[in-house]
């Protein structure tokens, strides 16, 4: 059962379901939250470190927040990580699925313009639990919240492959391309139902949790299953 579960959240349909997630909560908050991508903190590291140099006080803590949240994110996946690994029922990265729905599905019915910066931090939280948790898809290392590394392992792969004429690397670069399509889907897709229905279209990333969710439950083909030693 746990070798299922293992097996399961690192297989391929799961990382596309997250990176549309991950594509989703960016423009999120971008179009609904107050022009903020909360997803990755590289450019609130930056902007902290302008206003730092500027002397510019009152904005420190503004970009503070979500990089706090985003660590604190970090801190408490690798505390269930470390809690749950062995838990005979629910997989630990389940778990983790299930506090990234519930925050949501709070923030879903905070109107948008109230306490934004509060709901950036706690995206960023979300964000970090996912990008933590999932790291790995058919042995790949992966990201479904940013794609820079994702670009950069996709396009070393193609790399080889046009080399050495392997297979298998023409295989992962095509799947890293995948995952980084995906997760533009999720952000056109965020684009025209967030302008709709605004702050609940989050729930859209809370249908898509709750499909991992259950994926996890599934057993793995006959294609999929382990090898015997």
């Amino acid at each position: 059962m746990k070798l299922q579960l293992e097996k399961a959240s690192e297989s391929y349909i799961v990382g596309v379901l997250l990176a549309i997630a991950g594509g989703y909560l960016d423009v999120y908050t971008y179009i609904c939250r107050g022009g903020v991508f909360a997803n990755a903190q590289t450019g609130n590291i930056v902007l902290l470190g302008i206003n730092v140099a500027d002397r510019n006080w009152s904005k420190i803590l503004f970009y503070m927040y979500p990089i706090v949240a985003f660590m604190a994110g970090i801190l408490i996946t690798e505390y269930v990580r470390r809690k749950f690994r062995y838990n005979p029922g629910l997989h630990w990265r389940q778990i983790v699925i299930v506090i990234e729905f519930v925050v949501l599905w709070v923030i879903a019915f905070i109107p948008s313009g109230v306490c934004d910066d509060v709901i950036n931090s706690a995206v960023s939280f979300v964000c970090s639990m996912q990008v933590e948790s999932f790291r790995r898809f058919n042995g790949s290392a992966y990201a479904t919240t940013m794609c820079t590394g994702n670009l950069r392992s996709a396009t070393e792969q193609l790399f080889y492959y046009n080399i050495n004429k392997d297979k298998e690397a023409r295989k992962k670069s095509l799947q890293y391309y995948g995952i980084i399509l995906f997760f533009i889907f999720g952000s056109v897709l965020g684009t025209a139902i967030t302008r709709v229905f605004m702050e609940t279209s989050v729930l859209i990333v809370c249908l898509l949790l709750l499909v991992v969710f259950v994926i996890m439950f599934i057993p793995p083909t006959v294609e999929e299953q382990p090898e015997k030693k």
